[in-house]
């Protein structure tokens, strides 16, 4: 079996890779754990040097990193240039704060001495998904290693170019051989990856579809699981919100990997008494973007990464439609030369509940806009879905809103006045059907470690 990457501005193939055996799957996997015997008792400190020599090179390599991007998943260069200095800076920080976030912890009891120390735990799998194809691995990569584990990436199928040059990166950093290795591998071999006895934790972030599968197969084998699974964010606007700040941010948000990201917005929830004046804003902002080839400096927006995707968030929008709402921009496939996988920025208004766009995650550049009588129905709006990734407020009442993120709205990560965002320095994660567990941060970095009470 072949694995191929296609170029989604032409469709035309820009290389084909062989996809691994079983057999040298496990022998990757078994090299990996040889590797990890010897890498977990290396000093924080040598773990710290070699995240910052991945910065360097990190960063040496950005325009030729966000090329690949731009040719195999669509990404406009700027947008690829800005995700691998935010790989550099997820490295540094790791490399910076990692030992103090795992230093013992001494506990006061009845014995001589007792403490709680953070140990690895070993070989772990990360089956990563396409849309940010450097920054959600370094993520997971930074805490991974600094805690002293090894890692296998099962990266998405149509980035295979990226994958392979992760692990070139760590290898240019100084890592031992072994201590991250990328598989080219499809779907169908998770399986077998997760049931080998010395693969002992997994990670994944994907559609909640994919979560399940993931969860009940590492179950089955009494293995820890992370994972950051598909978003519906709602953003809501309030009567007194800076209705300009808000249009410019929810116009941001809903655009950036055009439109392919779990913590993009997908659902803008405005009270009813300002619902005009905000929608002429947001026709404006979202419609001034440059759609276009993402090799071009101009370009703000660039394909889908796949026609097959963008197909379906075109039935997706067609099919709200049908069922009552309006679409006051975009809607349609522009015509380029050539195969393609564009969509244009769209809007659609008086989305309800029971529609397509009220309840799946449209995963593209189209906003759903749903109306709401007050402020207490529009919470209750943006807490009507199954998943819980992220959200977000706009009031010009700054305690109000602060109110509003803490204790109302149901998210792993809720926001005022701005766009939700994953930030090295604070945890990153879902609920309900958009995941468990956590990334970033001391929590992340604490997910795969055996958490050990010694006790004398």
């Amino acid at each position: 079996m072949a694995i191929q990457a296609i170029n989604p501005v032409n469709g035309k193939l820009i290389k084909k890779y062989k996809e691994e055996t079983a057999g040298a799957i496990s022998e990757k996997i078994e090299a990996g754990h040889r590797a990890w015997l010897k890498w977990r008792g290396t000093s924080f400190e040598k773990r710290a040097n070699l995240l910052r020599n991945a910065a360097g090179v990190l960063r040496r390599q950005k325009n030729e990193l966000a090329t690949l991007m731009a040719q195999e998943m669509g990404k406009p260069l700027k947008d690829g240039v800005a995700e691998i200095e935010k790989c550099a800076g997820v490295c540094e920080y790791y490399a910076e704060n990692g030992a103090a976030f795992l230093k013992d912890q001494k506990i006061k009891t009845g014995a001589r001495n007792s403490f709680v120390t953070y140990q690895p735990i070993g070989v772990v799998l990360a089956v990563m998904p396409w849309n940010f194809p450097y920054w959600q691995c370094f993520r997971f990569i930074a805490p991974a290693l600094m805690a002293g584990n090894a890692g296998l990436l099962k990266h998405a199928s149509n980035v295979p170019g990226c994958a392979l040059s992760i692990e070139q990166v760590l290898l240019r950093a100084g890592f031992p051989k072994g201590v991250f290795q990328t598989l080219l591998a499809g779907s169908k071999a998770v399986k077998g990856i997760i049931e080998h006895p010395l693969v002992k934790a997994v990670t994944l972030t994907g559609s909640t579809e994919a979560g399940r599968q993931v969860a009940a197969l590492a179950g089955s084998q009494i293995k820890k699981t992370v994972l950051e699974l598909g978003g519906s964010d709602p953003y809501v606007i309030l009567e007194d919100a800076d209705l300009e700040l808000a249009a410019t941010v929810c116009a941001q948000s809903r655009l950036i990997n055009n439109g392919q990201s779990c913590i993009a917005a997908k659902r803008f929830i405005v009270v009813k008494q300002v619902e005009k004046a905000f929608l002429r804003l947001f026709k404006e902002k979202m419609s001034h973007k440059q759609l276009g080839n993402p090799l071009d400096a101009t370009t703000d927006l660039g394909p889908m990464s796949r026609a097959d995707l963008r197909d379906e968030l075109h039935q997706q929008v067609l099919k709200t439609m049908e069922e009552g709402a309006t679409c006051i921009l975009g809607g349609t496939i522009p015509v380029f030369k050539g195969k393609h996988a564009f969509y244009t920025p769209t809007i659609l208004t008086g989305v309800k509940k029971g529609m397509t766009g009220y309840g799946e995650e449209l995963f593209g550049p189209v906003a759903c806009v749903i109306t709401a009588r007050n402020e207490m129905h529009a919470i209750e709006i943006a807490n009507d879905t199954s998943f819980g990734l992220g959200a977000a407020v706009f009031t010009r009442d700054l305690k109000k809103g602060e109110l509003i993120a803490r204790e109302q709205l149901q998210a792993g990560a809720c926001f005022v006045n701005t766009l939700v965002k994953s930030d090295p320095r604070v945890p990153f994660g879902g609920i309900k059907q958009s995941g468990y567990g956590r990334e970033l941060g001391s929590f992340g970095i604490r997910e795969f470690v055996n958490i050990k009470t010694v006790w004398r």
